[in-house]
């Protein structure tokens, strides 16, 4: 797929204000709970992965590597070997990321709480043990996010 200029600017920015917002909420020092998707509340969990199966990597891996019915892409397509090697810029490495916030992702994505074109599709079919499986595995991958501290 080619993105042309003004979708590559729309998706950075959008990127961009993503990673400020959850910059800020990750500073604000509240201990208020972020907020849960609409199947976590309707089902009283006390937080985004709670009530979940736990996880089996090498099912996660599988499935990472199983073509969606929605898109006839798989995570690694687009999310890279292991999720460090996404094949836009705009796409984050998922490979390291605590489970807790990847499952919390694909909870949202897959109840409409949070909306983008491709992943709103891929994840409206999972079901929770697929998205315990899908955070556990690519938590385990050995990460190559950067923390930004200390970065001039």
């Amino acid at each position: 797929m080619t993105l042309t200029t003004p979708a590559l600017i729309a998706a950075s920015r959008m990127s961009f204000a993503l990673a400020a917002t959850l910059a800020l909420a990750a500073c604000s020092g509240s201990d208020t709970p972020a907020e849960h998707s609409s199947a976590d509340r309707a089902e009283g969990h006390t937080s985004s992965s709670a009530g979940l199966p736990a996880g089996h990597i090498q099912a996660g891996e599988q499935l990472a590597r199983t073509k969606g019915k929605a898109t006839g892409q798989s995570c690694v397509d687009c999310h890279g070997a292991e999720g460090n090697a996404p094949i836009d810029a705009t796409y984050p490495k998922l490979a390291g990321q605590y489970h807790d916030y990847l499952a919390h992702a694909l909870q949202m994505y897959r109840d409409g709480d949070r909306e983008h074109a491709l992943m709103s599709q891929q994840a409206k079919d999972l079901n929770d043990q697929q998205i315990a499986d899908l955070a556990a595995y690519f938590g385990s991958r050995e990460t190559h996010l950067r923390d930004l501290h200390g970065i001039d």
